[in-house]
């Protein structure tokens, strides 16, 4: 019952959503996009093709999907069932949209995960060690072992729950001493060795197995066990789970060419939707994810001459497996179809250092999705936008492999797209923390602008 609620709600907010969408200008934005963009350097110098699109995309209303995607569901882990109500969520606003959507199935690793309940009422999630046990409500008092050397380790852990920082080799040996001393579970928390970045949930691995389960948490589920340690003790509750036999979904939305030449030309916008474990990735990359929704509603009655794709991948934090999946069952006439693929990721973050809009292709070269970019950049006054510059780990890639032109699109530091905000891949991920709404207004104008312009070309 839980469950069907939870649809039953999310279709209900999907509805809402959709019924806003309308077929032409939104009163007074017409005069309004004539105006300096937010952020850009200079009055705009707009093209026919900008008009349609700068008059009525909207950030605002990407956030109401965010909102649904990061703060109500929890982590969108690859496979699980939460990954699922996102890819019903999206689907159902695509189909109201009046697209013609595909849910594409596909096989997903298992996944070894925790929930941690603390006394404020929050769930947080973290990885699970596959060596150790699963089991449904673990509950004791947490002892703070430090970094879990000899001299740090608590005389008595019998029945408590062992934390300390997973640091440097020799977290066998430590966990071997709480399972000698009779502790019911192990707290790994993960350090970061980079000072500018925060270290995310992780799933621990070792040689051998222990009768009991361990957990890798964030740094941050290691600075909130800390502040109740601090404030007098803490009592946790656990429980582990090891999801098997999964499968995963690409959510793939099509509306035709309104003026084909025959060809079957289609222009992608995408983005990943699924994100890692412990982090309700609103950045990473639900902010990508929304844009596609967001201009899926501008674009769908606008003439083109090339059909108009969104794809939503499942399971990128695996290893790219849905767009992997998504180009391999392409054949290769398939594959030549497709002129464009703007793969968006990472596209709203608030961190104040990234603040450098950059263009990235597999191997650095230019091809029709970064120039299709650049160019909507020089007509809107966006001087943040660079590149284009060498970076893959995201989902251009396949399609860079196949032959197809392709490009990533992201918010990173002036010094390099290496440069990412401190919370990428943490449970900190949030809309409060790690979402400016202006620069997921200048991503949903730029490739709203670059999309639209590629797909009415001959």
């Amino acid at each position: 019952m839980t469950r069907y609620l939870r649809r039953r709600n999310l279709l209900a907010g999907a509805a809402a959503l959709a019924g806003v969408a309308t077929a032409g200008f939104l009163p007074g934005t017409a005069a309004g996009a004539t105006r300096t963009r937010p952020g850009a350097a200079s009055p705009p110098d707009l093209g026919v093709s900008d008009w349609p699109v700068i008059a009525r995309v909207s950030a605002e209303r990407a956030l109401q999907h965010l909102k649904h995607l990061s703060d109500w569901l929890r982590p969108r882990v690859g496979g699980t069932g939460e990954e699922h109500e996102a890819a019903e969520y999206m689907a159902d606003v695509l189909r109201r949209l009046q697209y013609r959507v595909e849910l594409q199935p596909f096989p997903a690793p298992d996944k070894y995960l925790a929930d941690l309940r603390i006394p404020d009422g929050r769930m947080l999630q973290s990885g699970a060690s596959p060596e150790g046990t699963f089991e449904m409500g673990v509950t004791g008092h947490v002892v703070d072992a430090g970094r879990g050397d000899s001299a740090d380790f608590p005389p008595d852990v019998r029945g408590k729950l062992v934390l300390f920082d997973h640091v440097g080799v020799d977290s066998l040996a430590k966990v071997r001493s709480a399972v000698a001393g009779g502790a019911r579970a192990v707290l790994m928390v993960a350090r970061s060795s980079n000072p500018e970045r925060k270290a995310g949930a992780f799933t621990p691995r070792f040689r051998e197995s222990f009768p009991i389960p361990i957990l890798g948490l964030a740094q941050y589920h290691g600075e909130v066990a800390r502040e109740y340690l601090g404030q007098g003790g803490l009592w946790l509750w656990l429980s582990t789970f090891h999801f098997h036999n999964l499968t995963s979904y690409n959510v793939i939305a099509e509306r035709p060419a309104t003026r084909s030449r025959g060809d079957g030309r289609v222009v992608m916008v995408t983005a990943h939707y699924d994100a890692v474990p412990g982090s309700p990735g609103a950045n990473d990359d639900g902010s990508g994810t929304v844009l596609c929704l967001e201009l899926a509603r501008v674009l769908r009655l606008l003439p083109t001459r090339r059909a108009v794709r969104f794809a939503l991948w499942g399971s990128e934090e695996q290893g790219l497996l849905g767009s992997r999946h998504y180009v391999n069952q392409l054949d290769d006439a398939g594959a030549r179809r497709i002129a464009g693929c703007f793969q968006n990721d990472m596209v709203a973050t608030s961190h104040p250092p990234a603040n450098t809009y950059w263009l990235l292709s597999l191997d650095g070269g230019r091809n029709a999705t970064t120039d299709a970019v650049a160019a909507a950049a020089r007509r809107l006054g966006y001087t943040q936008a660079h590149g284009p510059a060498r970076r893959g780990a995201s989902d251009h890639v396949p399609f860079h492999q196949r032959g197809i032109p392709a490009g990533n699109f992201s918010w990173r530091g002036e010094g390099g797209p290496h440069q990412l905000e401190p919370l990428y891949h943490t449970p900190e991920d949030t809309i409060a923390a790690n979402i400016s709404p202006q620069r997921l207004q200048v991503s949903l104008e730029l490739i709203g602008c670059a999309a639209y312009n590629l797909a009415r070309q001959h």
